[in-house]
């Protein structure tokens, strides 16, 4: 069990580096090399993480660093991104957190915008057609590899794979929303597990009143964009997108997969405002870029207010969509970090997360199939039995040219154990091949 005292204002927690020779300039160049090279998912990006601050600099001790990691798996968002603001606030405090956090976006949110332009512009060239029909390929092997090792990870007994069961079959069969889907994980896990701790400690947290003072200024500035946007501009499709992503930012535990799930679910289904096509063409763009791969939000509020009003519109939405996603970050980040000793020492809390982790994987599986049903078959037909949906795909229309180059992505990831940006290659020069071939 784990006792908790209850500091005052004069012994609040407090940031502090393990380095005195870390200036906030040595650090920021640091935070820039790490968001620049941050490539190749979370789990790359987390590793480049400890080998710069952790490894090379001792910067952060390995329990520390792996505390503020189990702290920020407990949280929604792209735990990487969340991992180097912690980092960033515990060597510097506020403006610490704000640079590292900042310098891992920035880098990938440009490139993203650069490229999401040249997609809107250039994508229907029969060469880049050609690119993209590859990449789509690619990228469902690539959600295929993210789905196993999550799997393995997160499914230790039988009520982890029937929870998973449950989350596939409740966002695929049933269209049940993803909160949802979420929330009732989270309370299985939380009042099925026993809140036992053998380890007796003394547990002091800060004074809750500068806390709730830093959650109403990042609540204030979360939101006061997005309602100006509405109820002063006007701008309904900007409003919307700064709503959608705000909700998103909530409730996406589980990484960037499990947010794709949603927006498949949501954005494509029931919003409309891409087709499954694109949003598969965004998933490539940002599995190419640096940054975390959430980054793909960027793309959908670009396209999507771009569709709405022309190039300006689609930056304003690409930044609203940007905003939305990562403020909530920081704000997690800094109202939560003084709590990370008694967060990361709750087993409900813990108990919940595998639970939800558990969901997750369902949802990622649904994601995979929906993404794999809509490149392969040009037809796809919706029959309702009861309160299940069942997507019917027409046999006659697959498309063999995406299932060749599926199956040559499968043996460069499973066969070769082939790297990322190696598998997009082959993706890449599959499509363009094929576009060749078909000329």
């Amino acid at each position: 069990m784990t006792k908790i005292q209850q500091q005052g204002p004069a012994r609040q927690a407090s940031p502090s580096s393990q380095d005195k020779s870390a200036s906030l300039s040595a650090c920021g160049r640091v935070w820039a090399k790490i968001g620049i090279l941050s490539f190749g998912g979370p789990a790359a990006q987390i590793a480049l993480m400890h080998r710069e601050i952790v490894a090379e600099r001792g910067w952060l001790t390995d329990r520390q660093f792996s505390d503020a990691l189990s702290f920020c798996m407990l949280l929604p968002g792209p735990e990487a991104m969340q991992l180097a603001t912690y980092s960033g606030w515990r060597l510097h405090g506020l403006r610490g957190g704000l640079l590292a956090g900042g310098l891992f976006i920035l880098p990938g949110a440009l490139v993203m915008l650069a490229l999401a332009a040249g997609y809107v512009y250039f994508g229907t060239m029969g060469w880049i057609e050609s690119l993209f029909i590859g990449l789509k390929a690619g990228i469902s092997i690539i959600v295929l590899q993210a789905l196993g090792k999550l799997a393995h990870r997160t499914l230790h007994n039988t009520a982890d794979w029937l929870i998973a069961i449950a989350g596939f079959i409740g966002i695929f069969f049933a269209n049940l929303p993803f909160p949802l889907i979420i929330a009732s994980a989270a309370f299985y896990g939380f009042v099925t597990s026993k809140p036992i701790n053998d380890q007796w400690s003394v547990i002091t947290l800060p004074n809750g009143r500068q806390n709730f003072f830093t959650l109403l200024h990042w609540a204030a500035l979360w939101w006061l964009p997005i309602l100006a946007v509405d109820y002063i501009f006007g701008a309904a499709q900007l409003a919307a997108i700064g709503y959608f992503f705000s909700q998103l930012a909530v409730v996406t535990f589980g990484g960037a997969y499990a947010v794709l799930a949603y927006m498949a679910q949501d954005v494509v289904g029931q919003l409309g405002w891409l087709q499954a096509g694109t949003m598969m063409d965004g998933l490539g763009l940002a599995e190419t870029t640096p940054g975390p791969l959430i980054l793909v939000t960027e793309f959908v509020g670009f396209v999507t207010a771009f569709n709405a009003g022309g190039l300006a519109y689609g930056i304003a939405g690409a930044a609203i969509a940007v905003w939305a996603t990562f403020i909530p970050c920081f704000l997690w980040i800094f109202v939560g970090a003084p709590y990370i000793e008694w967060l990361t020492h709750q087993p409900r809390l813990q108990a919940a997360l595998s639970s939800i982790m558990a969901a997750v994987v369902g949802v990622i599986a649904n994601l995979f199939l929906w993404f794999v049903l809509h490149i392969v078959f040009m037809r796809i037909s919706h029959e309702t039995v009861g309160p299940f949906t069942l997507l019917i795909p027409d046999i006659t229309s697959a498309d063999t040219t995406t299932i060749t180059i599926a199956a040559a992505c499968s043996v460069v990831a499973f066969w070769l154990k082939a790297g990322l940006f190696t598998m997009l290659m082959v993706a890449a020069g599959f499509g363009i091949l094929s576009g060749i071939i078909t000329l």
